[in-house]
């Protein structure tokens, strides 16, 4: 199933000019709750797995794909500006991580999230963030919310 957006500026590899703009968008949308913070240095550390949108320079959205082993990758911190929100912008993103995930031999992609409806029209379905172990055992059991995560998990296939 292709993805479709509408959106006239394409995701690009991200920089290091982009990291503030990467971070600042991310603790916006950590500070409305809707996903975990992030600090600048881990932006740094995992600048490689970022795509942004920019426009006249300025990053207005970004997302990530962070390998997590040899058959799957997490799409994370996807955020969009919220003054661009419904551009087509977050769609570009996904579709930009998916095709990386592909171009990587990856199987699997998952994503948590507290807007699944949205994964959901780009064809991910729902998961139990059980089934994903070493998402679980990596990270989460590092989070404040866990065990008692409240963000639903959502899947790809790529095969």
């Amino acid at each position: 199933m292709p993805l479709l957006y509408k959106t006239s500026l394409t995701p690009v590899p991200a920089t290091v000019n982009d990291v503030e703009g990467i971070h600042r968008l991310v603790n916006y949308w950590a500070a409305q709750g809707e996903m975990l913070p992030r600090t600048l240095a881990e932006t740094y550390e995992h600048l490689r797995d970022f795509f942004v949108i920019r426009r006249a320079e300025k990053v207005i959205a970004c997302g990530a794909l962070h390998i997590m082993w040899s058959d799957m990758a997490e799409l994370k911190s996807l955020a969009v500006d919220p003054v661009t929100q419904s551009s087509g912008y977050g769609s570009a993103l996904v579709a930009a991580c998916v095709e990386e995930g592909r171009r990587l031999g990856m199987q699997q992609l998952f994503a948590l999230s507290y807007r699944p409806e949205f994964f959901e029209r780009l064809g991910w379905v729902q998961a139990d963030v059980m089934d994903l172990p070493r998402k679980v055992w990596n990270e989460c059991y590092r989070c404040p919310k866990f065990p008692g995560c409240d963000e639903i998990a959502l899947t790809f296939d790529l095969d």
